[in-house]
């Protein structure tokens, strides 16, 4: 028994020690170049829509004459509209109460205009534009010891 015990202990004596070496580079100059090219195309549209909430009524002349205590119709309220959660209600100019005009002197010069302009949408632009976007990047990199 004493033997085998004396085996092992010589063995393990023998057993030589792992030992690292250091790593060293054996360049002494270098360089890398990096090309990155990258392409991204964007389409979008633009949607704007302009509204009117009021009325423009205008009664202009020379000549003339009314037959009401005032030149202007009436308000009454008109429609809604929601658009991306924003109501609008808009008042119109109720045209069939509105007064009615004659010439003061018959056989004299006269003029009269009367323009009416609701509420409502007024102006839609629609723009669809696609917009490509290239770009380049060269990177050179130089190392030495």
């Amino acid at each position: 028994m004493k033997l085998a015990m004396v085996v092992v202990v010589s063995a393990l004596v023998n057993v030589q020690t792992a030992m690292s070496v250091p790593v060293v580079p054996n360049f002494t100059q270098g360089s890398m170049t990096s090309n990155t090219e990258t392409t991204s195309t964007v389409a979008e549209t633009i949607n704007s829509m302009n509204y009117n909430t009021g009325y423009q009524y205008v009664i202009t002349g020379t000549n003339i004459s009314h037959d009401g205590d005032t030149i202007s119709a009436p308000n009454s309220t008109g429609n809604s509209n929601t658009l991306n959660g924003v109501t609008s209600t808009w008042t119109n100019l109720d045209l069939q109460s509105k007064p009615n005009f004659t010439v003061t002197t018959p056989g004299a010069p006269f003029q009269f205009t009367e323009s009416y302009s609701g509420p409502g949408l007024s102006n839609h632009t629609i723009i669809q534009r696609t917009t490509t976007i290239q770009s380049v990047t060269n990177t050179t990199s130089t190392f030495s010891n």
